[in-house]
């Protein structure tokens, strides 16, 4: 009597078929093990940039806060890979995992963040400066500004929607200064 195959897991498997499914499982391991790495490590290589300087580049961080445009996040070393849109706020650098207190703050008035298995993330703004040095009375007359323009201007307009991402950065200015608006 003829030996029966084994049932295969793709009807009709193929060399190619095969092949494939081999390097999925290699990619898949590979990816795990470079996070695993990154886990042993205890540490996230930061790069803060905004397009005219980078800020940190490589910095082993114990953790990043980032204020994503769907919640603030927090990013540890082997945190899942992800893109993600960042609104106007705040980013704080922690140098070890548990510290209370960050040893930086950024405001930064949008970008991306992305994170990759390997712990490395690179967050990319539109313009980045030490929370520390935004002088409170400008931050409040632009916000003051911004809302006038955006008050005055007609709905659906170029002029309001320029108006309103002006607004809405100096608001988050106001918000992490800890200023009432």
């Amino acid at each position: 009597s003829a030996k029966q195959q084994p049932q295969s897991y793709f009807a009709g498997e193929t060399m190619l078929a095969r092949t494939s499914l081999r390097a999925v499982r290699s990619l898949h391991s590979s990816t795990a093990r470079r996070a695993q790495e990154a886990v042993e490590g205890d540490k996230v290589i930061l790069t803060l940039a905004a397009p005219y300087q980078a800020f940190h580049e490589g910095a082993r961080v114990g953790l990043v806060t980032l204020p994503g445009s769907i919640g603030e996040y927090g990013v540890t070393a082997g945190h899942t890979p992800v893109v993600s849109e960042l609104k106007p706020g705040v980013v704080q650098i922690y140098e070890n995992l548990g510290d209370n207190e960050p040893m930086e703050k950024w405001f930064i008035s949008g970008g991306f963040a992305v994170t990759q298995a390997d712990s490395k993330t690179d967050v990319l703004a539109v313009e980045c400066v030490k929370l520390d040095e935004i002088d409170a009375d400008r931050a409040r007359a632009g916000y003051n500004e911004y809302k006038a323009a955006m008050d005055a201007a007609a709905p659906d307009s170029q002029e309001r929607a320029k108006a309103q991402i002006s607004f809405e950065v100096h608001e988050a200015m106001m918000t992490a200064l800890g200023l009432s608006q």
